[in-house]
């Protein structure tokens, strides 16, 4: 045959082509692995979001929690919108899809940060670390409820183990909590807050579940719920104050960009992927890494019940980690 000259199939050929007969041959399919494994999104949001325990002491003093939530969330909603739009990633739904990101920042981004940083004026950041462990049981039963998810042997006893061993690590600070109103106050905040926090990972599935891209859902959903912080502060007559401190504007550039865009971006590309009752195991290792960097910055003395809770988290992130053999 002729170089450029087209092939000739036989007439009886080109029949079983129009036929369709051809079409059970079999022809192996390549599918490229994903830019960013599992095991780096759950490492590298649980090391952010645990070392942010320790910068969010440098956003307390001037400016009010709600406030800085505000500024927070506005501005990474925004560095998300540029993101979207260099990678020319759509920004347009429709207006239920809007109402749905209205509910999605109100509870992830909103009602649960505003909780947090007022349990933080009861309780020790540690205890409401703790606390926060509640979001494993939250997210895995939600996901069974909800999305049919099976509650596995494995999976129940990695949460138990995450949530045994976080309380080891912390349980000077468990004992020390006294019964008295203001610790019941915080206490209950902190407990609504994992909540709201479960029922945001929750809902966020379930639009994922519709195709919804991660980024441009994240980006609507954080300046809906900045808004919604500003609108509570406007209601409840918060002021809107800004500290000019080098130390404030750093701690908040550094939970912007990598507390709120990076860690939020790679945990809900996990959650896509892996379901939400499974993502959740970072709020058993985020307040161990807490403890880490408490360690480092602020000379934290490691006890033999904390080094054993420390060896079940990581126990316990094996089994619920592990894919299923």
């Amino acid at each position: 045959m002729k170089n450029g000259d087209r092939p000739r199939f036989s007439s009886e050929g080109q029949r079983l082509a129009n036929d369709g007969l051809a079409k059970n041959v079999v022809c192996p399919r390549f599918s490229s692995p994903p830019l960013l494994p599992n095991w780096f999104l759950f490492t590298a949001s649980s090391c952010i979001w645990g070392s942010t325990w320790l910068v969010i002491k440098y956003q307390l003093g001037v400016v009010a929690p709600e406030s800085s939530v505000a500024y927070r969330f506005g501005l990474a909603a925004l560095i998300l919108f540029g993101w979207c739009l260099a990678r020319r990633e759509s920004l347009s739904f429709g207006i239920r899809t809007h109402l749905a990101f209205v509910l999605l920042g109100s509870l992830q981004f909103a009602l649960n940060y505003v909780l947090v940083y007022l349990a933080e004026e009861y309780l020790t950041s540690g205890l409401v670390a703790v606390v926060f462990v509640m979001m494993v049981f939250w997210n895995l039963l939600g996901a069974h409820f909800l999305f049919g998810q099976a509650l596995s042997s494995r999976l129940l006893a990695g949460a138990t183990c995450g949530l045994v061993g976080v309380a080891l690590v912390f349980w000077p600070e468990l004992t020390a909590l006294k019964a008295d109103d203001a610790s019941v106050k915080g206490l209950i905040l902190a407990v609504v807050g994992t909540m709201a926090a479960s029922a945001g990972n929750l809902y966020s599935q379930r639009l994922y579940a519709k195709n919804i891209a991660v980024m441009p859902c994240t980006a609507w959903a954080m300046l809906y719920g900045a808004l919604g912080v500003a609108l509570y502060c406007a209601i409840a007559g918060i002021g809107f104050a800004w500290d000019g401190s080098f130390a404030y504007q750093l701690s908040f550039a550094y939970l912007t960009v990598f507390g709120s865009v990076v860690a939020f971006g790679g945990y809900l590309t996990l959650l896509k992927r892996i379901g939400a009752g499974r993502a959740g195991y970072t709020s058993a290792v985020i307040p161990v890494v807490a403890m880490l960097f408490s360690t480092v910055f602020e000379n934290y003395v490691w006890t033999v019940p904390a080094l054993t809770g420390m060896a079940l988290v990581v126990a316990g992130n094996f089994l619920v980690m592990r894919k299923r053999t």
